[in-house]
């Protein structure tokens, strides 16, 4: 721990991915920005610990593991799995990542309602609701659809409107039917138990106004307070995929209740593995460590009214503060599937490296909620003219000078400063040295990201770059090596490595593997926070590499493209929508016959089929459809990993479908499959002798 400041213990965490999808770009804007401020803390000295989980329960993980024909069990461990490596290949750096169906959850789960229980916070009652026969269990608004009460608009949603907007309970809506079965659900009663919010109605209002969030996120909060808090439903029915309540046969709780938890639950599992590590002096409710969750603003009522309340009345400490982010949008518009902006964390890591994506949310990122855009042609030029032109060119411009006419070993300082006295000062080599601008800085930098300002660390790092290529362009160690005056070369060069050095450092919690990458240059030990005030001095450099290379847009390019295809190869298949949500593939509107009749569907012959180099999920067909050959591109790449046994089947072909370009190709029409998707799609082949060519009627 440097002398510089009074270590903190610090345990911060991230909202839990749910375990129902992959996670995309717009999830990984949050642990990115929690990723840099504990790398920032740990960097200083500080204890701080991070830790997340899979938020594993809920209706939607049971429907998903039952479309995909395996248990909930597994269905979790798979998409942790997915989870952990996209994590991992960000850089986002867990000190634990658990799941929230563990022990360690269920424990503190029955123990917190337990101890609200007993303190008279838990309410029961009575609650009607629709009741799908056909699959024996009650039915959340998002299952339940049918036609809007004000507008009359079809195949709406149980609370809410997409056309008109207007809001209401499912048993308004009219020819209500079960989104799961597609049966007419019945009214049934059921006991549910109730949170007994308000009952922390002035302690609410007290912390939500103490500082623990942002002002903005305080203001929407009194809206609530003001209106009066209202019982929190806690309890599901079984059929559920969770905690069952205990003495409560048949009764589970809500996934909303145990999610929080899980973050207790991944630090009581990581403190069983770390001796070292006490829980209560973390959780206890005279606890003096710092805890802080950094959430998305659509989950603010969970974290800001019940969480805390939850925590209170089970005599457990609140959060020290809440931090909340925006949205994430891409070129200035919701992220979309058919744009191929709905674009998943492990297809950019198959086109880009993780560590562009990082440093353009750490330029963009302030500490309210606004919400931040992802504009790909300004990501392409911010990386390029930042990382690329200005911060690896300081490195770049001068390493070269100091193995050649040092043999690479760097100077001492008293040297460096001797010669800098031949330079005018208005070449930009006082500005490394002015202690007071410095100090200036150097609060500047640190208090925006301790404040979470990362935007503002970014533009005064990038101005200290600027200082610094200023310099070396002022001076030209080239021309001075050119002309004989190799010393002064030298000094140049040096005090432009220890530039570079300065600004790595400050980089650090956001280029973590650059800074590896610098450091092992340099030829140190990993720099720690404190490390930019010294001068690197007497010292032999290793050989310099490129350290990074520039942002080609055909790379994005394809990017795109491949988001597009991931598109083509689910399109049929549910998709997750966040937590407890599970969105449907809605019935497509009726077509009249003669709109059927006029698709030509055909029997082909696959006579070639092969991977396709660069895609994840296409596999090219060659076929013959009688009268001519077509080229057909097929997400079925995972259903069939030997594509040629393929060659010689029959399937069945939409012949005049219109052809689309892709960036492997153009893809001539369409094979039929069915299947809930992955390894389970199923090419449709007709009975045995059916030839290629003919129509299917």
């Amino acid at each position: 721990m440097s002398s510089q400041a009074q270590q903190r213990q610090i345990l911060v965490t991230s909202a839990l991915p749910y375990a129902n999808g992959s996670i995309h770009l717009g999830h990984m804007l949050e642990y990115i920005q929690t990723d840099i401020w504990v790398r920032f803390q740990k960097l200083r000295g500080h204890q701080a610990i991070y830790v997340c989980a899979d938020d594993a329960h809920g209706s939607a993980i049971m429907l998903r593991a039952e479309k995909e024909g395996i248990t909930p069990e597994q269905l979790i461990a798979n998409v942790k799995a997915e989870h952990t490596a996209d994590f991992a290949d960000f850089l986002v750096n867990f000190d634990n990542y658990h799941s929230t169906h563990s022990d360690e959850n269920k424990y503190f789960s029955e123990l917190i309602y337990g101890r609200l229980k007993e303190a008279g916070h838990i309410a029961t009652r009575s609650v009607t609701q629709y009741f799908d026969p056909d699959k024996g269990m009650f039915l959340a608004d998002r299952f339940i659809k049918g036609t809007c009460p004000k507008c009359g608009a079809e195949d709406q949603y149980g609370d809410n409107c997409e056309k008109c907007g207007a809001t209401y309970e499912p048993t308004e809506l009219k020819d209500p039917r079960s989104a799961i079965s597609g049966a007419t659900p019945v009214l049934k009663d059921s006991k549910h138990f109730f949170f007994k919010l308000p009952d922390f109605q002035a302690m609410l209002q007290e912390w939500t106004r103490s500082g623990a969030l942002q002002e903005a996120v305080a203001n929407k909060i009194a809206e609530w307070l003001d209106s009066g808090l209202q019982e929190w439903d806690i309890s599901r029915d079984a059929p559920y995929f969770g905690f069952e309540i205990p003495g409560e046969p048949g009764k589970y709780f809500y996934v909303w209740l145990d999610a929080p938890i899980g973050y207790m639950a991944s630090f009581k599992n990581l403190c069983a593995r770390t001796p070292e590590l006490d829980f209560d002096a973390f959780w206890g409710k005279d606890s003096t460590a710092e805890l802080y969750h950094f959430i998305g603003k659509d989950i603010v009522n969970f974290h800001t009214l019940f969480w805390p309340a939850m925590l209170h009345g089970a005599g457990f400490r609140r959060p020290t503060a809440v931090n909340v982010h925006g949205y994430l949008t891409v070129n200035g518009q919701k992220m979309s599937k058919s744009r191929g902006t709905f674009i998943k964390a492990r297809t950019y890591l198959d086109h880009l490296n993780p560590e562009y994506l990082r440093y353009y949310y750490a330029a963009k990122l302030g500490r309210g909620v606004e919400d931040l855009d992802l504009n790909l042609d300004d990501f392409v030029q911010k990386v390029n003219s930042d990382l690329v032109g200005k911060v690896v060119n300081i490195a770049s411009r001068c390493a070269g000078f100091i193995h050649k006419l040092a043999g690479g070993r760097l100077p001492s300082e008293e040297f460096v400063k001797e010669h800098l006295k031949n330079f005018p000062n208005d070449s930009g080599w006082d500005v490394f040295y002015d202690e007071r601008a410095q100090r200036v800085i150097e609060k500047e930098i640190e208090g925006a990201y301790e404040r979470r300002d990362f935007g503002q660390a970014m533009r005064a790092i990038m101005q200290q770059a600027d200082f610094a290529n200023g310099f070396i362009a002022a001076v030209a160690p080239w021309a001075l090596a050119k002309e004989g005056r190799n010393e002064e070369a030298i000094a140049a060069s040096a005090l432009g490595i220890n530039w570079f050095r300065r600004i790595i450092v400050w980089l650090k919690p956001v280029l973590p593997k650059l800074a590896e990458q610098a450091e092992q240059f340099l030829n140190v030990q990993p720099l720690n926070w404190y490390d930019y005030r010294t001068f690197l001095q007497t010292h032999q450099l290793n050989q310099f590499t490129p350290l990074l290379t520039r942002i080609e847009p055909a790379r994005i390019e394809a990017m795109v493209e491949a988001s597009k295809e991931d598109l083509a190869a689910n399109e049929a298949a549910a998709a997750p929508a966040g937590n407890g949500e599970l969105v449907k593939a809605p019935l497509a509107a009726e077509i009249n016959f003669d709109a059927f009749a006029a698709v030509d569907l055909r029997i082909a012959l696959i006579e070639k089929a092969e991977f396709v180099e660069g895609a994840d999920k296409l596999l090219r067909l060659s076929l013959d459809i009688g009268d001519a050959k077509r080229n057909v591109f097929s997400g079925i790449k995972s259903a069939y990993p030997d594509p040629g046994k393929l060659e010689g089947r029959l399937v069945l072909y939409v012949a005049n479908l219109a052809p689309r370009k892709m960036k492997f190709g153009v893809s001539e029409g369409m094979v039929l499959a069915a299947g809930p998707g992955g390894e389970e799609i199923f090419l449709l082949s007709p009975d045995s002798g059916a030839k290629p060519g003919q129509r299917v009627m």
